[in-house]
């Protein structure tokens, strides 16, 4: 399992400003529930300009609702100036830091708040030279992996994953990647996939894992899907070997791929047991 610290734990199971704000002046939506975590975030401004409230609404994991009710409790009484300072790191440090796999949770914070004050300003979500897309999975673009890259010091395939999800899902982009941070920082970089999930020390029962799995589907999954329209099956288990089949839009989606592995997998993977894979079954 992840190692959280005692603050993402808190803000996890008791996290503050939780909600959409009456009226905000700013609103901002990134992310898919398709691919495992979305976020909203509003605020509304006092008399001086400074933010008075600000509450947020996600679907995700504990490092993603960690993340967005940390960033709210940051930003609250700064200026829009102040606000728009606030980086992912600094969402991370204020939680004592988070797992390394889990960092996009932190960007995509980030990602919010920069489209809420743009929202604010009367400007469009994201800046109009959005670059190329890079990783067709999450609609990542070289532009993104730049700018990521070089606020966090990022020097490898693994972290970029880490902290944008790209290359996370069907792969193919990875030696894109590659070259983009080669391009980056003038140094050669391997093309290699992230490094799996540690093993668990403690090994569960084949009864505790199908119950642990079913309760998995059922809670962090199966909503997700059907909010866009999709659904999942649990077809069998062999080992651990989760063998599903996507219905409805998801059986279509060009992204179904990385819908399995970033957020099927990702889910089991984070509530059961990082030994899992997950295998689709065609009807």
């Amino acid at each position: 399992m992840w190692e959280y610290t005692d603050k993402v734990k808190k803000y996890f199971t008791e996290p503050v400003n939780v909600g959409e704000v009456e009226n905000p002046d700013g609103v901002g939506e990134v992310g898919s529930l398709a691919c495992g975590d979305a976020l909203k975030l509003t605020f509304k401004l006092d008399e001086l300009g400074r933010i008075a409230d600000a509450k947020f609404q996600t679907f995700g994991c504990a490092s993603a609702i960690a993340s967005s009710s940390a960033l709210t409790e940051l930003i609250k009484g700064k200026t829009l100036e102040e606000a728009e300072k606030v980086t992912n790191k600094d969402i991370a440090e204020y939680l004592g830091g988070l797992p390394k796999e889990k960092m996009h949770c932190s960007v995509m914070g980030e990602q919010a708040l920069t489209a809420a004050i743009r929202n604010y300003r009367g400007l469009e979500p994201l800046p109009s030279e959005e670059g190329e897309v890079v990783c067709q999975c999450f609609g990542v673009t070289d532009k993104e992996i730049e700018r990521v890259a070089r606020e966090n010091g990022l020097h490898t395939v693994e972290e970029i994953t880490n902290y944008t999800k790209a290359g996370g899902g069907c792969g193919t982009c990875v030696d894109k990647i590659a070259e983009l941070l080669a391009k980056i920082w003038s140094e050669p970089v391997q093309a290699t996939a992230p490094k799996a999930a540690p093993v668990p020390k403690k090994k569960l029962t084949n009864i505790q894992k199908i119950k642990l799995i079913e309760e998995t589907l059922e809670r962090e999954v199966r909503p997700a899907l059907r909010a866009d329209g999709g659904d999942i099956e649990l077809i069998d288990i062999d080992g651990d070997k989760v063998m599903v089949s996507l219905r409805g839009t998801c059986s279509s989606c060009a992204a179904s791929q990385a819908t399995l592995g970033q957020f099927v997998q990702s889910k089991l993977r984070e509530f059961v047991t990082p030994e899992l894979s997950v295998e689709e079954v065609k009807p």
